[in-house]
């Protein structure tokens, strides 16, 4: 799928600061997450990492917590 069928068929996706700012945690926090294979799911697209919005919720209702 490219890239830009993904970016069209879910919506904007978001960076590393807009997870950040959605979970009120530091833009490290979510790199260390990433580092670490914990976390909602990335994409890299060239020398960028996002996220889709669905993929953040779908990781945090594994968490069982309700999502902020």
């Amino acid at each position: 799928m490219s890239t830009r069928a993904i970016a069209t068929s879910g919506g904007k996706l978001w960076s590393v600061q807009d997870l950040a700012d959605f979970l009120g945690v530091p833009v490290t926090t979510v790199y260390q997450w990433r580092s670490k294979r914990y976390g909602p799911v990335g994409l890299r697209i060239g020398k960028h990492v996002r996220y889709r919005p669905a993929d953040v919720e779908r990781w945090l209702s594994t968490l069982g917590r309700e999502v902020p």
